[in-house]
């Protein structure tokens, strides 16, 4: 009997992680986290300040090193340096050139993703309009607001069309306008299959992903899609469905 090899074999998950651990010191940030987030996936990590999520977020690009555990990126072992021009990463610290202008600091990016010639230029001008920055490309970063520094920030994400996107608080700052254009054009992105993972502490952000989980004192207390968290928790909204399942119930 000749045997056939399947063209249906599952696709490695965009990034996987299992049973994580993290410790500073004698305190343990994240304990024992499981977590595979699917290629396609517009993934939200919601919880409060200091409940682990920037941990995590550092662990899935490579920047952070578990104590315990694996990660996988893209079905890579991370961290691996040759992963860096697969996935876009904005951290909620802005990493920008104070002293360059914005189309500097694009120009800089541009040349560790790879981009040059016409297709550099195209990808600044695109990502710039998405954040509504083009008017604002020759001026020193120093004279940028805050808000307008997580916007350049995220422009810088988005430059290459990373397969994978992860955005650390990527709206703290940003007028709610503003804020609407950039959720409409991460929704254009997972159409186009991009996957993104981004963690909030906004619930009505959290409100907009096919997917969140739940993290509490460096644990996962739920992970499901919101309408599904809010059935569980027989709840009608995010902030109730997070009260209700974080005390210690975990998926």
């Amino acid at each position: 009997m000749v045997s056939v090899a399947s063209t249906d074999l599952p696709q490695t998950a965009a990034v996987d992680l299992h049973g994580i651990v993290r410790t500073f010191g004698s305190r343990t940030v994240l304990n024992d986290v499981t977590l595979r987030v699917e290629r396609g996936e517009l993934f939200g990590l919601l919880g409060p300040s200091g409940s682990g999520k920037t941990t995590l977020i550092k662990l899935m690009t490579g920047i952070d090193k578990a104590d315990g555990g694996t990660v996988h990126m893209l079905g890579e072992r991370m961290p691996q340096l040759s992963m860096f021009q697969r996935f876009g990463y904005m951290a909620q610290s802005d990493a920008l050139y104070n002293e360059l202008t914005a189309k500097e600091n694009l120009l800089f990016f541009a040349s560790l993703y790879g981009l040059s010639g016409a297709r550099r230029k195209e990808r600044i001008e695109v990502s710039m309009a998405v954040v509504d920055l083009t008017d604002h490309l020759n001026k020193q970063v120093a004279a940028y607001s805050g808000g307008m520094k997580r916007r350049l920030s995220l422009a810088i994400a988005l430059l290459h069309e990373p397969e994978l996107l992860v955005l650390d608080e990527p709206t703290v700052g940003i007028d709610p306008v503003l804020r609407q254009s950039i959720w409409r054009e991460l929704f254009a992105l997972r159409e186009k299959g991009t996957t993104i993972v981004l963690t909030t502490h906004v619930m009505d952000e959290a409100d907009k992903c096919d997917r969140i989980a739940l993290i509490r004192e460096g644990r996962l207390t739920a992970v499901d899609s919101p309408a599904a968290l809010m059935e569980r928790s027989g709840t009608t909204n995010i902030e109730d469905a997070f009260i209700v399942l974080g005390g210690g119930d975990r998926s």
